[in-house]
């Protein structure tokens, strides 16, 4: 698409709406935009109609594969929120701008070694773990992968087909079928899911843990975390009472974490 500046135009291509609060989008991507699975982009909306009007930017992790020719993404609607309500409004045909860099550092090039990979998620932060599990290297890297997806309603557990066909599907299914673990949480209701509560709950209790068979270590254990700050910050003390870590450059340890607003 054509490019300006910092930024290119790309285009909705596919809009799909999960609740009245939650939607996926894709858009057409830039033959020259790279990212590593779980690094996040730069959207930006015009405040209004005209193309003078100011840009609004707002980070959104990337739900697609390295490897894909669209860019997916995961939205909340936020009451009032001068981007998203901006962004609800536009249909299949209207124009995004993409900023051209890549960001975050919510990669699992931040570990070394380790044999279970944790990806703890509420809300629309399960974005960059799709895009994570899309990534041939961690299947061959890690003895199992735990995805958990915590939501308050059974309607919010987005993308739950596209998650279980990498049990079934013919590029992935080979390397997934012993490994992948997903596990879906609810913390208001009590069917529909596979354990209830709040992961820093289940992680206190240890029921999530009991739930996998697998026992959280600093040995083992490799933990990426991403959702609402409370969420990401409760979690990451939890397990630094265990001896976890977080993971910096040139220093690797055993959690790597984004907050996703």
């Amino acid at each position: 698409m054509a490019a300006e500046g910092k930024y290119t135009l790309e285009k909705i291509t596919y809009l799909k709406q999960w609740t009245d609060h939650l939607f996926s989008f894709r858009t057409t991507r830039d033959e020259a935009f790279k990212f590593i699975p779980g690094q996040f982009a730069r959207l930006g909306v015009r405040a209004g109609n005209n193309k003078d009007d100011k840009i609004i930017w707002r980070p959104y992790s990337i739900v697609s594969a390295d490897y894909d020719e669209e860019l997916e993404f995961y939205s909340i609607i936020v009451p009032d929120g001068e981007f998203t309500q901006r962004l609800k409004t536009l249909k299949v045909g209207d124009e995004i701008l993409v900023d051209k860099t890549n960001y975050g550092l919510l990669t699992t090039d931040r570990f070394e070694n380790g044999k279970h990979l944790w990806l703890l998620s509420t809300g629309t932060g399960l974005a960059p773990f799709i895009s994570i599990m899309y990534d041939f290297q961690i299947w061959e890297q890690y003895e199992k992968v735990i995805l958990v997806h915590c939501a308050r309603n059974s309607d919010e557990l987005a993308y739950q087909e596209l998650i279980n066909e990498f049990y079934t599907s013919e590029i992935y299914a080979d390397m997934v079928k012993d490994k992948l673990i997903y596990v879906k949480l609810l913390t208001r209701e009590n069917e529909h899911a596979d354990l209830y509560g709040r992961i820093t709950e289940l992680l206190d209790n240890h029921g999530l843990e009991n739930h996998v068979q697998i026992t959280i270590t600093v040995e083992d254990s490799r933990i990426m975390i991403c959702g609402n700050p409370a969420m990401v910050d409760d979690t990451r003390k939890l397990l630094a009472k265990r001896g976890l870590v977080i993971s910096r450059r040139g220093k690797p340890g055993n959690m790597a974490v984004e907050n996703y607003w």
